[in-house]
Parts: structure tokens; C-alpha cells; sequence
């Protein structure tokens, strides 16, 4: 008889982290929301996102940024009637974290990229959302010259991808949570 009061036990401890498990899920199920779902004011974050307008960004890195966003937020090339203006502002570095030691020039080059955005109704007040975003992109260097221009130049399209996803996101994350 000793020897069911352990299975016993272990069933038990094992039934209870389940019903566990379950109520928890449960409490926590209307407290989640799909970023692209409905919204409780009507429509859904994609077409939001379809009615802002780009302000133009300067320099070579501002116009893949600007191409990468216009792509992520209105894919369909649809003619836009704005609601919203996304401005943003760039600055970018590059950094050399590794020197051969032997010639005394660098291995390799690190491109950081942050970007500051606002985002604001058309017709002006409270900005909706606004924030910033960080990547790092790196690349090799070698003797060639143009062959590092180039390198560094896809490291810049790499960056600049990366942030436009990153500000889509919590572009979205902000039209969900205010519905």
C-alpha cells in the first residue's frame, strides 16, 4: 500500500500543474490581441498603416529607408489618401571594430544606424506615436576599394531594411493598442 501513495502523489502534483496551466491560460485570453487584427474603433492596423504619408528623408541611407517603408506600410502601390506623416530623422556611424595588426588597417566595418520618428495626424495635435529605432549591420573590408564602398553600401540597404520593419512594427503596436 506504501507504494501507490508515490504515484499517487506525483499524479496528483501532475493533474494540479495542469488544471494550473489551464486557468491561467484561460485568465490571460482575453488579455492578447493580434497586432493585425480588428480595432475596437472599426477597421484593421494594415489599412492604417496604408494612410501614412512618408516625409521625405535625406541622404543616400534616407532614400532606402524611405523605399523600404513605403513597401512595408502600402505594399499594394495603391494611391494613398493620407490620415497620418511619419517624419523621421537619421544618423548614421561606422564603426572599425577590428585593425590587422600587421598592415595597420581595418577587417572589417560596423554600420549603426538609428532613427527618430514621429508620428502625427495630418490635420497636427498629439503625435500617436514616437520613438527610436537601433540596428547594427557589418561588412568586410579588404585592399579593394570599390569592393569596400560596395560592401558598405549593402550594409547600409541591410540597415535600412531592418529599421523600416522595426518602426512598421511598432507603428502597428501603437494603432492596436489605441485602437
Amino acid at each position: 500500500m506504501s507504494s501507490h501513495k508515490p504515484m499517487l502523489r506525483q499524479h496528483f502534483s501532475r493533474g494540479a500543474a495542469l488544471a494550473f496551466v489551464a486557468a491561467a491560460s484561460l485568465s490571460l485570453a482575453g488579455c492578447l490581441q493580434p497586432l493585425y487584427g480588428s480595432l475596437g474603433g472599426g477597421g484593421d492596423v494594415a489599412s492604417r498603416l496604408q494612410t501614412i504619408k512618408i516625409s521625405p528623408i535625406p541622404d543616400r541611407l534616407g532614400h532606402y529607408l524611405e523605399n523600404e517603408l513605403h513597401f512595408g506600410l502600402n505594399g499594394t502601390g495603391a494611391p494613398i489618401d493620407p490620415k497620418y506623416v511619419l517624419k523621421i530623422s537619421v544618423r548614421e556611424s561606422v564603426q572599425s571594430p577590428l585593425i590587422d595588426t600587421v598592415t595597420g588597417y581595418p577587417t572589417s566595418g560596423t554600420v549603426v544606424v538609428a532613427a527618430d520618428y514621429t508620428l502625427t495626424p495630418l490635420e497636427g495635435g498629439d503625435p500617436v506615436t514616437k520613438g527610436t529605432a537601433t540596428v547594427v549591420a557589418s561588412y568586410d573590408r579588404n585592399s579593394q576599394r570599390f569592393a569596400n564602398i560596395r560592401a558598405s553600401r549593402d550594409a547600409e540597404i541591410r540597415d535600412a531594411r531592418m529599421l523600416a520593419e522595426q518602426i512598421r512594427t511598432n507603428l502597428a503596436a501603437a494603432f492596436a493598442e489605441k485602437g
